[in-house]
């Protein structure tokens, strides 16, 4: 998605209406790797076996600009992006029809995941319930949950999220990544191309027009934030749209950090506001900045902040008031059986 996404931004100099574009086949499974081939850039191992068959042929079916997966990617992954089914497609060579997907785009983070009921947690969830409460009266909070993996940090606080739609109140998630320590902001820049509604092989063209499009729902004059969000997003504009910023870099971090604590104030005016901000210990250094400034404005604003986090992450801002560490423990002896 990476690539096809970097491709569309990429304009061809003096060769006419050339529209660059990528066909994408993935397929596992076993390979049988030998021995070098070529010379210089060339030089590559051989790769043997039924699976880069496979996903030369899934790389064939695509569209320009598009990604096609075949059954034991699709397994692997499924939970993480979402999918167009193309059915079972012929390929030379196999046998048989191979079922393939073709990636339409990442799927919000643990979507719909815990649709169980949360067993021995009603401390926790009390907890969060009671904040929840002080949040509608304006005196916003801060939630800090830390936990080993695996011990339902995500289920506790996705259980929240539910509960906090069904009253429907305005809501929003953020998710660091383990790949992407280094990106500043990067949670921030994956919700606003989420919110953007940007899809693999929009043009630089078409995601500047969603981008517009989005931040026309909010009071800003254009010309001060679409520029700084393009640039944050790495969006390139086209010459004499929007003023040039004229900030150094120190500057222009620091207003775009003041712009994002105000996109959320002015989503508080509209109501009270739910943020979850998930696997702080991959959080970039730059994030952590900007969670800071926001939960000092937390205090007087209906909003209402879940951090979740591994024991091994420190948190770097003071203790304040309005913020309730809690720490996550084992459940022993609980076992829980589903029917199918």
């Amino acid at each position: 998605l990476s690539i096809i996404d970097a491709l569309s931004n990429i304009e061809p100099k003096n060769h006419g209406d050339v529209n660059l574009a990528v066909r994408i086949g993935i397929a596992t499974g076993l390979v049988v790797v030998g021995e070098m081939i070529g010379n210089g850039a060339a030089e590559e191992m051989t790769v043997v076996g039924e699976t880069p068959n496979i996903a030369a042929r899934l790389q064939a079916q695509a569209k320009p600009n598009a990604i096609v997966i075949g059954p034991a990617t699709h397994k692997l992954v499924e939970e993480q992006f979402r999918f167009e089914d193309l059915g079972a497609l012929e390929v030379k060579g196999v046998a048989e029809p191979i079922p393939a997907w073709q990636v339409v785009g990442l799927a919000e983070a643990a979507e719909e995941r815990y649709g169980l009921p949360l067993i021995g947690r009603d401390e926790e969830l009390g907890l969060l319930s009671r904040r929840l409460i002080q949040t509608k009266e304006r005196l916003g909070q801060v939630v800090l949950i830390s936990g080993e993996a695996g011990i339902g940090k995500s289920a506790l606080a996705e259980t929240m999220r539910a509960e906090v739609r069904n009253e429907g109140m305005a809501e929003n998630a953020f998710y660091c990544s383990p790949y992407h320590t280094n990106t500043a902001l990067y949670p921030i820049i994956e919700k606003i191309k989420q919110l953007s509604q940007w899809q693999a092989g929009d043009s630089s063209y078409t995601k500047l027009a969603k981008l517009e499009q989005m931040l026309s729902n909010y009071s800003w004059a254009p010309e001060d934030v679409v520029p700084l969000f393009a640039a944050l997003v790495s969006l390139p504009l086209p010459e004499g749209r929007y003023p040039p910023l004229n900030l150094t870099p120190q500057e222009q971090k620091q207003r775009t950090l003041d712009t994002l604590v105000a996109w959320t104030l002015e989503e508080v005016k509209r109501g009270p506001v739910f943020e979850l901000w998930e696997d702080l210990h991959w959080a970039d250094p730059t994030t952590l900045e900007l969670l800071g400034l926001l939960i000092d404005q937390a205090a007087t604003a209906s909003v209402l902040m879940v951090l979740t986090f591994r024991p091994e992450f420190v948190p770097p801002w003071p203790t304040r008031s309005h913020m309730t560490p809690t720490t996550l423990s084992r459940l022993e002896g609980c076992l829980l059986y589903t029917s199918p």
